[in-house]
């Protein structure tokens, strides 16, 4: 019998990281859960033993590179990497914007990413069908005023995928990056505006239908299920309401 192909998920506690681990172990994946907030991942790990699937949780900071290499030791083989961890810290424009927020978003989003695709690409490539997923933004691929910093980051992560692509073409590894556009989540934007969950509300405010959590782990799950001849290069995915980052139908 086949062994259970491993799914690693970065940024696992919550938001689209919890969503694509329940959303990959429903399809039938051992999913490794991997966060700073172990609390958070354990008891996700235990909701889906629970619940017949496989999982583990291992508290990880994708930016302790020390780290990361002593998580990877661990995996021989591994199917599935979702690069996940990541996220937003304020909407200062250039002028004003913090150099602190932005070097905390780069080294999460690029260099965590780089961090965890370096480690585990040996066991990627050992299993003979890897995928890398690279949960980037459609930050990655245009501006808006007052994202200067987050948008630098995630232009970098999408760097990053693009290049990787290239210079492992001819390996049993593919390399899918998936950019959502607006996704209501319960912490992303409270994270970044620091708390002030009024901030927060208003970037949602009139909008009919942001994506949800599931929404962007459900497309994940399909790009990974695809024949392993198929690769997603990168899949852009919005809510109807939004035409572009700048362009959002709101109900006011």
């Amino acid at each position: 019998m086949a062994a259970t192909p491993i799914a690693v998920i970065t940024g696992a506690s919550s938001g689209i990281g919890a969503a694509t681990a329940r959303q990959l172990a429903a399809a039938g994946y051992r999913v490794v859960l991997t966060a700073r907030r172990k609390d958070r991942i354990e008891a996700l790990a235990a909701e889906l033993t629970g619940a017949g699937h496989q999982a583990t949780a291992y508290a990880l900071d994708v930016t302790d590179r020390a780290a990361v290499d002593e998580f990877a030791t661990a995996f021989r083989s591994l199917a599935v990497l979702v690069n996940n961890a990541g996220g937003a810290l304020g909407a200062d424009p250039v002028a004003t914007g913090d150099p602190a927020d932005w070097r905390q978003m780069y080294e999460t989003n690029v260099i965590g990413t780089l961090n965890v695709t370096q480690a585990l690409l040996p066991a990627l490539t050992a299993s003979g069908d890897g995928t890398i997923v690279i949960l980037s933004s459609t930050a990655a691929l245009s501006s808006y005023e007052g994202g200067g910093g987050y948008v630098a980051a995630k232009h970098g992560e999408h760097v990053l995928a693009e290049t990787l692509r290239l210079e492992i073409v001819g390996t049993p590894v593919r390399v899918i990056e998936v950019a959502p556009g607006m996704v209501k989540t319960e912490e992303f934007a409270t994270t970044r505006f620091r708390g002030d969950t009024e901030k927060a509300a208003k970037v949602y405010a009139g909008v009919d239908a942001p994506l949800t959590a599931d929404d962007v782990a459900e497309t994940i799950t399909w790009a990974v299920s695809r024949p392993s001849h198929v690769n997603i290069d990168l899949l852009v995915v919005r809510p109807r309401a939004q035409a572009s980052n700048s362009k959002v139908h709101r109900t006011l």
